[in-house]
């Protein structure tokens, strides 16, 4: 996907159009998707007929299918995300399980990305050495890809070999401080179009030398996988980071979870859905805290939301999911989301917030 997550939930405009398809990664499998797209795009193709002209129709639907066949299913992850509007045409694999359905709003509909961010770990990999430095982008205990140029990036340049120098403790360290520096410039540049968290893999000398030198180092881990792993493959680097990246998280959503305890107790927590929505649109929701997997449609009346049933989703004027709508306005606040698994938020029926004051 050529355009960010904030790009995407800043457009505003008729007939932004989400499919969201579940995809697999094996053959025979992969060798369905395309047929799952394309059916997909003919209940988009139907209701945009039913809501608008047939001109208008007829060329989002022409989008839609120029941008399917460019999409390559050998490639497929866990599903596929497609926005199609008259100035927009992306798409993107997430590694994460949804629900197929066409989503037709004003907005993208881009709760499973943000849901990927929070709820899945993304994140890169900079395996690094004195030698030569790699990076993987992950997903939990799954590989995305491995960079290539500028990455792997060798030490040509700053790495002595001459034994007179190298002999010289501060020099040779102030020539791997250079090569270190770079190879952050390196990253940072490609990170601008999407800016995870960084897990430094290598030994703790290394480690150290490079987070001194580090111009970002809130977005890099404080934790980090000790070994020398620049010649093994990709898949089992990934693994072991995993397990280092997964208790990381895990101690952090233990932490939002006591938030969510503390918000409760001083009186901070709100669970009514309209009070949610007034305190959102007066920038007073820290964060919203909801269940995977909760998708509600609903109506605006008077600025009052109105929950319809699930068979009414594909009516004029309803959207498609208050949550997803929530979410969006929450983080143009500058709050943010916390996904928990289902049945932690059943007192409050899937769905609350957290107050700011």
């Amino acid at each position: 996907m050529n355009i960010t997550l904030k790009e995407l939930k800043d457009i505003r405009s008729e007939n932004c159009i989400t499919i969201i398809a579940t995809t697999h990664r094996t053959k025979p499998d992969y060798l369905n998707d395309g047929l799952r797209v394309k059916n997909l795009i003919k209940e988009a193709e139907d209701r945009l007929l039913a809501d608008t002209t047939k001109r208008d129709a007829k060329g989002l639907v022409e989008k839609l299918n120029k941008l399917a066949s460019e999409i390559d299913h050998s490639q497929n992850l866990e599903s596929l995300m497609l926005f199609v509007n008259d100035k927009v045409a992306e798409y993107t694999r997430l590694p994460i399980k949804v629900e197929d359905r066409v989503v037709i709003d004003e907005t993208f509909a881009t709760r499973d990305l943000v849901r990927a961010m929070h709820l899945e770990t993304h994140y890169y990999i900079l395996v690094l050495s004195q030698e030569k430095i790699r990076l993987i982008e992950a997903m939990n205990d799954k590989i995305v890809q491995e960079f290539g140029k500028p990455f792997p990036f060798e030490n040509t340049q700053f790495f002595s070999k001459n034994r007179a120098a190298n002999a010289i403790a501060s020099k040779q360290t102030s020539l791997i401080a250079e090569y270190f520096n770079q190879a952050d410039k390196k990253l940072n540049e490609l990170r601008k179009g999407n800016p995870l968290p960084v897990l430094i893999c290598g030994l703790e000398e290394n480690h150290n030398e490079y987070m001194k030198v580090a111009d970002k180092k809130p977005s890099i881990f404080n934790v980090f996988l000790d070994k020398n792993k620049i010649n093994e493959p990709s898949h089992a680097i990934v693994e072991e980071a995993w397990a280092v990246v997964k208790d990381y998280v895990l101690k952090m959503n233990n932490e939002r979870k006591e938030e969510l305890r503390k918000a409760v107790g001083e009186n901070k927590f709100l669970s009514d859905t309209n009070e949610i929505w007034n305190a959102i649109s007066e920038g007073k929701i820290q964060t919203l805290f909801i269940e995977q997997g909760l998708f509600q449609p609903a109506v605006l009346k008077e600025n009052e939301i109105v929950y319809v049933a699930d068979k009414e989703r594909n009516d004029t004027g309803v959207i498609d999911d208050i949550y997803d709508e929530m979410i969006e306005a929450n983080m143009d606040f500058g709050g943010d989301v916390v996904f928990l698994p289902e049945g932690e938020l059943s007192k409050f029926n899937g769905f609350g917030a957290v107050t700011r004051y």
